[in-house]
Protein backbone atom coordinates (compact mmCIF):
# COMPACT_ATOMS: atom_id res chain seq x y z
CA UNK A 1 0.00 0.00 0.00
CA UNK A 2 1.23 3.45 -0.95
CA UNK A 3 1.06 5.97 1.68
CA UNK A 4 0.78 9.85 0.47
CA UNK A 5 1.22 12.81 3.35
CA UNK A 6 -1.21 15.36 2.12
CA UNK A 7 -3.91 17.97 2.61
CA UNK A 8 -7.35 17.16 3.57
CA UNK A 9 -10.01 20.32 2.65
CA UNK A 10 -12.31 21.19 4.95
CA UNK A 11 -14.02 24.76 6.07
CA UNK A 12 -16.87 26.05 4.00
CA UNK A 13 -16.71 27.61 0.15
CA UNK A 14 -13.93 30.64 0.39
CA UNK A 15 -12.64 30.25 3.36
CA UNK A 16 -10.32 26.50 3.17
CA UNK A 17 -9.08 24.50 6.06
CA UNK A 18 -6.67 21.88 5.75
CA UNK A 19 -6.04 18.66 7.98
CA UNK A 20 -2.36 17.19 7.17
CA UNK A 21 -3.00 13.33 6.67
CA UNK A 22 -1.14 9.93 6.10
CA UNK A 23 -3.56 8.41 3.70
CA UNK A 24 -3.44 6.05 0.96
CA UNK A 25 -2.43 7.15 -2.19
CA UNK A 26 -5.63 5.47 -4.02
CA UNK A 27 -8.07 7.15 -1.08
CA UNK A 28 -10.01 10.54 -2.34
CA UNK A 29 -9.16 13.45 -1.43
CA UNK A 30 -11.14 13.95 1.63
CA UNK A 31 -11.98 10.50 1.87
CA UNK A 32 -10.72 7.65 4.16
CA UNK A 33 -7.20 8.81 6.10
CA UNK A 34 -4.72 6.78 8.17
CA UNK A 35 -3.73 9.14 10.64
CA UNK A 36 -4.35 13.15 11.14
CA UNK A 37 -0.83 14.85 11.41
CA UNK A 38 -2.04 18.29 12.05
CA UNK A 39 -3.99 21.11 10.72
CA UNK A 40 -3.51 24.34 8.19
CA UNK A 41 -5.09 27.29 8.31
CA UNK A 42 -4.35 29.46 5.39
CA UNK A 43 -6.99 31.98 6.04
CA UNK A 44 -4.44 33.64 9.17
CA UNK A 45 -0.94 35.49 8.25
CA UNK A 46 1.15 34.16 8.66
CA UNK A 47 -0.69 30.70 8.21
CA UNK A 48 -1.54 28.61 11.12
CA UNK A 49 0.23 25.38 11.32
CA UNK A 50 -0.17 22.40 13.91
CA UNK A 51 1.49 19.49 13.30
CA UNK A 52 2.59 16.72 15.19
CA UNK A 53 6.34 16.38 14.13
CA UNK A 54 6.90 13.18 15.95
CA UNK A 55 4.22 11.59 13.77
CA UNK A 56 5.00 12.92 10.48
CA UNK A 57 8.68 11.78 10.53
CA UNK A 58 7.02 8.24 11.59
CA UNK A 59 5.22 7.80 8.52
CA UNK A 60 8.17 9.56 6.84
CA UNK A 61 10.57 7.04 8.08
CA UNK A 62 7.73 4.15 7.01
CA UNK A 63 8.21 5.29 2.95
CA UNK A 64 5.19 7.84 3.15
CA UNK A 65 5.92 10.54 -0.20
CA UNK A 66 4.42 13.85 0.96
CA UNK A 67 2.87 15.82 -1.66
CA UNK A 68 4.10 19.38 -2.46
CA UNK A 69 1.88 21.69 -0.35
CA UNK A 70 2.60 18.87 2.20
CA UNK A 71 6.23 19.01 2.07
CA UNK A 72 6.37 22.58 2.06
CA UNK A 73 4.29 22.76 5.36
CA UNK A 74 6.35 19.72 6.85
CA UNK A 75 9.63 21.50 5.58
CA UNK A 76 8.38 25.03 7.37
CA UNK A 77 7.65 23.01 10.82
CA UNK A 78 10.78 21.14 10.57
CA UNK A 79 9.40 17.07 9.86
CA UNK A 80 11.87 16.87 7.60
CA UNK A 81 14.37 17.79 9.76
CA UNK A 82 13.81 15.49 12.20
CA UNK A 83 13.63 12.99 9.88
CA UNK A 84 16.86 14.12 8.17
CA UNK A 85 18.28 14.17 12.17
CA UNK A 86 17.11 10.66 13.07
CA UNK A 87 18.35 8.51 10.17
CA UNK A 88 21.82 10.31 11.07
CA UNK A 89 21.24 8.47 14.66
CA UNK A 90 20.19 5.48 12.86
CA UNK A 91 23.35 5.80 10.88
CA UNK A 92 25.29 6.29 14.08
CA UNK A 93 26.76 9.40 12.47
CA UNK A 94 25.07 11.65 15.75
CA UNK A 95 23.78 10.51 19.21
CA UNK A 96 20.19 11.58 19.87
CA UNK A 97 21.15 13.51 22.42
CA UNK A 98 22.40 15.83 19.52
CA UNK A 99 20.08 15.63 16.84
CA UNK A 100 17.76 16.60 19.56
CA UNK A 101 19.71 19.55 20.23
CA UNK A 102 20.42 20.84 16.88
CA UNK A 103 16.31 20.18 16.72
CA UNK A 104 15.54 22.02 19.35
CA UNK A 105 18.15 24.89 18.32
CA UNK A 106 16.08 25.12 14.82
CA UNK A 107 13.03 25.39 16.37
CA UNK A 108 14.21 28.17 18.58
CA UNK A 109 15.38 29.70 15.21
CA UNK A 110 12.72 29.66 13.46
CA UNK A 111 10.71 30.57 16.27
CA UNK A 112 12.73 33.84 16.42
CA UNK A 113 12.06 34.29 12.73
CA UNK A 114 8.03 33.79 13.02
CA UNK A 115 7.94 36.37 15.55
CA UNK A 116 9.65 39.08 14.17
CA UNK A 117 7.53 38.40 11.06
CA UNK A 118 4.36 38.35 12.97
CA UNK A 119 6.08 41.90 14.73
CA UNK A 120 6.65 43.76 11.46
CA UNK A 121 3.34 42.46 10.15
CA UNK A 122 1.81 44.76 13.54
CA UNK A 123 3.90 47.46 12.98
CA UNK A 124 2.97 47.78 9.23
CA UNK A 125 -0.49 47.35 9.89
CA UNK A 126 -0.55 49.96 12.63
CA UNK A 127 1.66 52.66 10.46
CA UNK A 128 -0.80 51.76 7.66
CA UNK A 129 -3.55 52.84 10.17
CA UNK A 130 -2.19 56.18 11.61
CA UNK A 131 -1.25 57.22 7.90
CA UNK A 132 -4.71 56.89 7.56
CA UNK A 133 -6.05 58.26 10.19
CA UNK A 134 -3.91 61.37 9.24
CA UNK A 135 -5.25 61.38 5.82
CA UNK A 136 -8.40 61.44 7.21
CA UNK A 137 -7.71 64.18 9.31
CA UNK A 138 -6.08 66.24 6.67
CA UNK A 139 -9.73 65.72 4.19
CA UNK A 140 -11.39 66.74 7.28
CA UNK A 141 -9.66 69.79 8.27
CA UNK A 142 -9.80 70.48 3.96
CA UNK A 143 -13.92 69.94 4.12
CA UNK A 144 -13.96 72.60 7.03
CA UNK A 145 -12.29 75.04 5.51
CA UNK A 146 -14.10 74.91 2.41
CA UNK A 147 -17.36 75.00 4.05
CA UNK A 148 -16.33 78.03 6.55
CA UNK A 149 -15.20 79.65 2.83
CA UNK A 150 -18.23 78.97 1.09
CA UNK A 151 -20.11 80.45 4.56
CA UNK A 152 -18.36 83.87 4.36
CA UNK A 153 -18.78 84.06 0.26
CA UNK A 154 -22.72 83.45 0.99
CA UNK A 155 -22.82 85.93 3.99
CA UNK A 156 -20.84 88.52 1.15
CA UNK A 157 -23.05 87.97 -1.04
CA UNK A 158 -25.71 88.33 1.08
CA UNK A 159 -24.11 91.42 2.47
CA UNK A 160 -23.70 92.85 -1.14
CA UNK A 161 -27.24 92.23 -2.08
CA UNK A 162 -28.71 93.77 1.18
CA UNK A 163 -26.16 97.46 0.70
CA UNK A 164 -27.57 98.67 -2.63
CA UNK A 165 -31.02 98.14 -2.37
CA UNK A 166 -30.19 100.67 0.33
CA UNK A 167 -28.52 102.37 -2.47
CA UNK A 168 -31.10 102.61 -5.11
CA UNK A 169 -34.14 103.36 -2.45
CA UNK A 170 -31.57 106.79 -1.19
CA UNK A 171 -31.33 107.21 -5.34
CA UNK A 172 -35.25 106.89 -5.71
CA UNK A 173 -35.62 109.22 -3.22
CA UNK A 174 -33.42 112.33 -4.32
CA UNK A 175 -34.99 112.55 -7.52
Amino acid sequence: MSVKIRLQRHGKKGKPFYWVVAADARAKRDGKFLEKIGTYNPNTNPATIDLNIDAAAKWLFNGAQPTDTARAILSYKGALLKHHLNGGVRKGALTQEQADAKFAAWVEEKANKVGVKVSGLADNKAAAKAAALQAEKEVNAKRIAAAQEAKAAAEATNAEEATPEVEENTEETEA
